[in-house]
């Protein structure tokens, strides 16, 4: 029987992990990146040249 409650414990303690985790991947793509996402070179459209 105490097999039995590892292999169930390791079960449970695993999948809380997986959901732990996944809501934590969730939580950081969603988070707002501190600097707007501004060019750092930028050309002067002077008329009619490309």
């Amino acid at each position: 029987m105490s097999r039995l409650l590892a292999a169930l414990t390791t079960v449970v303690v695993s999948a809380a992990l997986a959901v732990g985790t996944a809501l934590g991947v969730v939580a950081l793509l969603e988070a707002t990146p501190d600097q707007p996402n501004t060019p750092m070179i930028t050309y002067e459209n002077t008329g009619g040249e490309r």
